[in-house]
């Protein structure tokens, strides 16, 4: 059976950025029979808002989006990511990092820079026996990197963009796995996560697609299943950014207290993925038969700013 999830951070409120990714995750899923598996992603430091994880799990079930299993939460997992962290520097694939952003702004300033910003150039690299010489060295606790093999290139086959090949070493660097407040990077985190909990299918959007090229590496060199990936355009604003609060009010929650009915957010959505049924949807289900993920536009959805207003 496939296995996929629906992985809010709760940081905040849901906008339809977030909401159209889930819906077609969802939709994704239940159209191959799959199960839903609900994750919430707290480990977001100061940003993880009190009372939003709740927040999500509503604005998910006004939507008319259900889940197998979950919620599941990463605090109570450290452990078990610090576990992977040390059988990672064990292998030597791990190291500890005192470098600053500044630091890595100030070394990566001769050699290319990558799409996402300069590469760090692995200044750390082989500089540190153990953590606690790092910590020694800069009186604070290290963050940790995986050293990524020279000539580490990764090739995959995406769902939704098709034949996908990155030079990690090159084009992305020695990653943090592991942050300089004793929690797990993102990178590390959704990859034990997704091993862990038997992921199958990971549907998100494009912004990721670097991220799936360095968790596939972490996935190479722990023996771990690679899941299959699918990602696709963002919604953005007219400035061509993603959607975010620059862009005004989108949250479920807003337009929920405008008195739009989950029904007409549905099938704005819907509208947004290229569903034929679009305007016929009375709810997610009602969606999944005629659901194609080769029919949804391979471009960014622009928002307008309308508030739903007029109707596409």
């Amino acid at each position: 059976m496939l296995h996929g999830r629906l992985a809010p951070s709760p940081t905040g409120v849901l906008h339809l950025g977030n909401a159209r990714s889930f819906l077609l995750a969802w939709w994704d899923l239940r159209a191959r029979g799959g199960q839903v598996h609900l994750r919430m992603e707290d480990l977001d430091g100061p940003r993880v808002k009190a009372g939003a994880d709740q927040a999500a799990m509503e604005d998910l079930q006004w939507l008319g989006l259900d889940w197998d299993t979950g919620p599941v939460y990463q605090k109570p997992r450290i452990d078990r990511y610090r576990e992977v962290l040390e059988k990672l520097a064990q292998q030597g694939l791990a190291y500890p990092c005192i470098c600053s952003r500044k630091d890595v702004l100030a070394a990566a300033s001769a050699p290319h820079a990558g799409e996402e910003g300069p590469v760090y150039p692995g200044t750390c690299r082989g500089r540190f026996p153990t953590g606690a010489d790092a910590t020694r060295q800069s009186g604070t606790a290290p963050s940790w990197r995986f050293a990524v093999p020279e000539g580490s290139e990764v090739g995959f086959e995406d769902r939704f963009r098709g034949a996908c090949r990155i030079q990690v070493d090159r084009d992305l660097g020695d990653f943090v796995i592991w942050k300089r407040d004793g929690e797990p990077a993102y990178q590390l985190a959704v990859v034990v996560d997704d091993a862990d909990q038997g992921m199958t299918e990971i549907l998100r959007g494009d912004d990721l697609l670097s991220s799936a090229a360095r968790q596939i590496l972490l996935y190479q060199h722990l023996q771990w299943p690679v899941p299959r990936f699918a990602h696709v355009p963002l919604v953005i604003g007219t400035d061509g950014r993603r959607l975010a609060k620059r862009h005004g009010d989108t949250t479920l929650r807003r337009f929920r207290e405008l008195g739009r009915s989950p029904i007409e957010v549905l099938q704005w959505l819907a509208f947004s993925c290229g569903h034929p049924e679009w305007n016929r949807l009375q709810c997610p289900a009602d969606g999944i038969e005629g659901f194609d993920l080769a029919k949804v536009p391979d471009r960014p959805w622009v928002w307008q700013g309308e508030l739903l207003d007029p109707w596409p």
